[in-house]
């Protein structure tokens, strides 16, 4: 009788615990923030690669949780949006802003344009398909960031990029989400870990890479931008 009377306690608390680590993607947020003001990129790409591995693994403890069920009043769903639109969006703005990648005037009215593109995308209730592809650019503005902090490309390619991104994020075209789609995910979750130990080493490097770990950095990219190909569409509606 006394284990009947706990264990829904002992649920609720589990639940909690996942939203509370969930949570801290926030807190972990706003120190890559601090570091990004501070034009401590290295620290900043640092924390924000701390920020990922929370997203990726919280919502596998959300599910072992069940915290749909458990959580009570708080919303897993908006909450993980909450943080992601901090990680994923807010800090690599400012990241960029604060950068010498372009022109600051142009690196702040562009990172308008990101945001407001971002929140009307992460509002979208059409950001995944039926089969877990999300619907135009993910809203990887942490990735993008990142690589143009470590290939350096001329100013007017990394506006263009913004640019690119920002109306992608809108396109009826599909990219993969590395671990919801079922085809080819084992291989999605290496070129992952690739990537991973790429940008760690890019970390410990300060940024300033060789031309190997540029070139591997470049072909995890293509990899990724070409999934869509080999889906039977790239068109998210089909």
């Amino acid at each position: 009788m006394e284990n009947q009377e706990t264990t829904p306690a002992a649920r609720r608390a589990a639940a909690f615990s996942v939203h509370l680590f969930t949570a801290s993607g926030g807190a972990v947020a706003l120190l890559a923030l601090y570091a990004a003001i501070e034009r401590d990129f290295t620290l900043c790409f640092a924390w924000l690669g701390v920020a990922l591995f929370i997203d990726g693994i919280d919502g596998t403890l959300a599910r072992i949780a069940r915290v749909a069920e458990t959580g009570g009043t708080i919303d897993g769903v908006v909450l993980d949006l909450v943080v992601d639109f901090l990680t994923y969006v807010l800090v690599p703005v400012v990241a960029i802003w604060r950068s010498d990648l372009m022109p600051a005037r142009a690196a702040f009215w562009l990172g308008l344009v990101v945001v407001l593109a971002s929140a009307l995308y992460f509002a979208d209730t059409r950001m995944k398909t039926r089969d877990y592809w999300f619907r135009g650019f993910p809203a990887l503005w942490n990735v993008l960031a990142f690589y143009l902090f470590v290939l350096r490309p001329p100013a007017v390619v990394c506006a263009a990029l913004l640019l690119l991104g920002s109306a992608g994020m809108f396109a009826p075209v599909v990219f993969v989400h590395p671990l919801r789609v079922r085809k080819w995910r084992y291989a999605n979750i290496a070129a992952c870990l690739v990537f991973l130990a790429l940008a760690a080493v890019a970390i410990v490097q300060d940024l300033r890479v060789g031309i190997g770990i540029e070139a591997g950095l470049v072909v995890v990219a293509a990899y990724f931008l070409a999934l869509p190909f080999l889906r039977h569409s790239p068109w998210a509606d089909t």
